[in-house]
């Protein structure tokens, strides 16, 4: 791995490469099913993430988003390519000239910061996603490697406002990612891969 700083629009093409298989393997007989994430079960959550996918390409413009509602796109359509065509924009928007830099939302943040947001999502969420409906995932290092940093940086915060639970220790053998997920609040050993509405936490391991 090298050290190199990698553009967000990189990074956001590298994770949605690797959410566009998990998102297309996601079962409708699953919809119902639970998730690590868990005020979510399977279709609440893939529309929380249509929904964050969508509104961080206004934000990647400067422009404001709008998070009042999450109308459940998962009922018109093929909502599969969608979210496909989705993350392809929104790859494009932070790619876009200026997109990084300066701050933008409604609390002024760093551009990179709330990029960073995005790609967190883009990645945590998936592993609930995964999770959830039995499908491997594993994030690329690089992602990783740059969101760590930013996700420390925003966890007391996160916390504070409900967004993260506290984290979870974890053996010193974990891996970088399930680090991540850790300081987030969940634990990547305790949610067995057993797909489906019955899928339920499992012991650690």
């Amino acid at each position: 791995m090298t050290n190199r700083v990698h553009s967000l629009s990189e990074l956001l093409g590298t994770a949605a490469a690797q959410a566009v298989p998990v998102v297309r393997g996601i079962p409708d007989e699953h919809l119902g099913a639970p998730t690590p994430c868990a005020e979510y079960d399977v279709r609440e959550l893939l529309t929380h993430l249509f929904q964050v996918v969508v509104n961080f390409q206004a934000l990647a413009a400067k422009q404001a988003a709008d998070f009042s509602e999450a109308p459940d796109l998962l009922r018109d359509g093929d909502w599969r390519t969608r979210f496909e065509t989705e993350t392809v924009k929104l790859v494009a928007a932070w790619a876009a000239p200026g997109a990084e830099e300066g701050t933008t939302g409604a609390m002024g943040l760093p551009a990179r910061t709330v990029g960073s947001m995005v790609l967190l999502d883009l990645t945590v969420h998936v592993w609930d996603l995964a999770r959830a409906t039995g499908q491997p995932f594993a994030p690329d290092p690089a992602v990783v490697e740059g969101l760590a940093e930013e996700v420390e940086r925003m966890a007391p915060m996160a916390r504070k406002t409900k967004v993260f639970g506290d984290a979870v220790e974890l053996p010193e053998t974990a891996t970088a990612f399930e680090r991540l997920l850790a300081t987030t609040g969940r634990n990547p050993r305790a949610w067995d891969r057993v797909p489906g509405p019955g899928a339920r936490p499992g012991d650690a391991r």
